[in-house]
């Protein structure tokens, strides 16, 4: 049988492992993030998006990674502080991963299984966003240049489709 998102686990910045069930009925986001890259500005993006749809279902998960031209040097102390000071970010971040290659975290390894982009299996770039549906199947795969903002109707109707369901679940 093939693995389930909720079977997996990672350690947070602060250094506790977290299980994937723990997102159990949400609609979940996992982005591989970087704090020197021209995308960082997403990380803005990606908090307006939490901070609206956090009640309503959603979460986003950030991996900060290194793999991609030495842009997220920093130790998870460095990481937490820049996103913290620098975009307010509140949402679940991640001790630094492997997104590719034979050392790429297992989530890594299974998403992109699942969720094929246009270069194959590896991830292009930072900012590579995977989106998990609230049943905790992987549905959607954004490139590294497709802003929060424009997931965001994406994203509305997976949540719509999860108030559905739990309405006629009652």
């Amino acid at each position: 049988m093939k693995p389930n998102f909720y079977e997996f686990e990672a350690k947070s910045l602060q250094g506790k492992q977290i299980g994937m069930d723990t997102y159990k009925d949400k609609v979940v986001i996992v982005v591989n993030t970087a704090s020197k890259c021209g995308l960082t500005p997403q990380y803005e993006g990606l908090e307006n998006l939490y901070k609206k749809y956090k009640d309503k279902g959603l979460v986003i998960l950030g991996f900060p990674c290194n793999q991609f031209a030495n842009q997220e040097p920093g130790d998870e102390h460095e990481i937490s502080n820049g996103c913290l000071i620098n975009y307010g970010v509140s949402f679940p971040m991640f001790s630094k991963v492997d997104v590719n290659g034979d050392s790429a975290h297992p989530i890594f390894k299974y998403l992109k299984t699942e969720l094929k982009g246009t270069l194959g299996n590896n991830v292009k770039w930072n900012f590579t966003k995977f989106v998990i549906d609230a049943e905790g199947n992987p549905a959607k795969r954004f490139a590294p240049t497709t802003t929060p903002e424009e997931m965001e109707k994406y994203i509305q109707e997976l949540l719509q489709k999860r108030e559905i369901k739990s309405l006629t679940t009652i």
